[in-house]
């Protein structure tokens, strides 16, 4: 038979190893996105991370009890050469009969939004609606013949190289762009304040109304606000092209400054924003400074500059007072390039990624309607 109906225990198996090293850290804990890939480092680890599980090359890693809360079974193969590390809280199995199921083949199955809501509709109804491995085991699935499964795994494993090797290009332009930065430090600094003034231009005359409202996400993009305004927005500020913004109020889960420049049409935010403006752009790039102002290094000081009790604030003469290396301007604009490129093609790469992961259903339902036509034939 070209079709076969097969119960997911009998080519799995559970694979249970601590790691046994209690003081890991999220660099080297890796967590599992909706995306069904892993990520690295994990968001957080807990204070003791010996009972951490590992996850050998070849072998899957999936959270059962998060299948009800999403309405989505994150899963992932680890197709790297080296073990990765887990929470306790995920399951690690790996494919022992391959003469049933190729483990790749498994893999693009499980990455559908139609596989997903078989395994919801088969969860439990405990108080978080999560999986038992033994449901999981006696769930069936349809699988073509070995000879079609691998057919249409070699068309996903070519798709998948050519983007791992788009990214490792990617990785080698941030190297890049890294060394770039930290040869900096044998430029002269100065004061960012030397280079800058507040923006308090406002909606006096309510040139721009509601539609104009923006606020922006932790990435510097600006994006619909978070809440609709009923008031008056005669005292929100203008954000000019080229007008730098800011929210002063730190979230200390972040732990960053959430900054955007506005490098399109004029917009209107909240006045509870800072905002302020490069004055000598013949000496200090804009998109130069909002760099600097992104990376890590910038993050330690802003926390280290805020202020307040329960809330922390960092305040634009704070920022006005920070020193950062100042080199030419050209120098600058060769920086801003290269980042630019990385940026582009880092979206690339996220598209890449986005069409490997919908691509899945369409090989399953290819795979699975080649094989019917092999048994309509005889």
């Amino acid at each position: 038979m070209a079709l076969t109906k097969i119960q997911i225990g009998s080519f799995v198996e559970q694979y249970n190893q601590t790691c046994n090293i209690s003081n890991l850290t999220p660099d080297e804990v890796s967590g599992i996105n909706r995306d069904k890939v892993f990520f690295e480092p994990s968001r957080q680890v807990g204070g003791d991370t010996s009972k951490y599980k590992i996850v050998p090359p070849d072998c899957f890693a999936c959270n059962l009890m998060h299948v009800g809360r999403d309405i989505v079974l994150p899963v992932a193969l680890n197709t790297t050469n080296s073990n990765k590390v887990v929470s306790p809280a995920y399951t690690i199995f790996s494919i022992t009969n391959e003469t049933l199921i190729l483990k790749e083949y498994f893999y693009i199955l499980l990455n559908s939004d139609e596989k997903d809501r078989y395994f919801w509709f088969n969860t439990d109804s405990s108080v978080r609606d999560g999986m038992s491995w033994e449901d999981f085991c006696n769930l069936e699935i349809q699988v073509p013949s070995l000879t079609i499964q691998q057919k249409y795994v070699d068309v996903y494993k070519a798709m998948l190289a050519n983007q791992k090797n788009y990214e490792r290009g990617l990785e080698d332009l941030k190297l890049t762009c890294d060394a770039y930065i930290e040869s900096l430090g044998n430029y002269q600094n100065d004061k960012i304040g030397n280079y800058i003034e507040r923006n308090d231009k406002k909606n006096n005359d309510e040139k721009f109304d509601k539609t104009n409202v923006k606020g922006f996400n932790n990435d510097g993009e600006f994006i619909k606000p978070m809440r609709l305004f009923s008031g008056d927005i005669s005292t929100f500020k203008i954000i000019e092209k080229g007008d730098f913004v800011y929210n002063p109020r730190i979230n200390k889960n972040i732990k960053r400054l959430s900054i955007a420049l506005n490098e399109g049409n004029e917009l209107i935010v909240s006045p509870a924003y800072e905002s302020f403006s490069v004055t000598q752009k013949d000496k200090l790039h804009p998109f130069y400074l909002y760099m600097l102002l992104q990376r890590d290094n910038f993050a330690k000081k802003v926390l280290f500059n805020s202020f307040g009790s329960a809330t922390l604030f960092f305040r634009l003469e704070v920022l006005e007072d920070i020193e950062i290396p100042i080199p030419d301007i050209e120098s600058q604009k060769a920086l801003v390039n290269i980042y630019r490129t990385y940026k582009e093609r880092a979206f690339i790469n996220d598209k890449l990624k986005s069409h490997l992961k919908n691509i899945c259903p369409i090989l399953i339902k290819g795979s699975l309607e080649e094989a019917r036509r092999e048994e309509a034939h005889g």
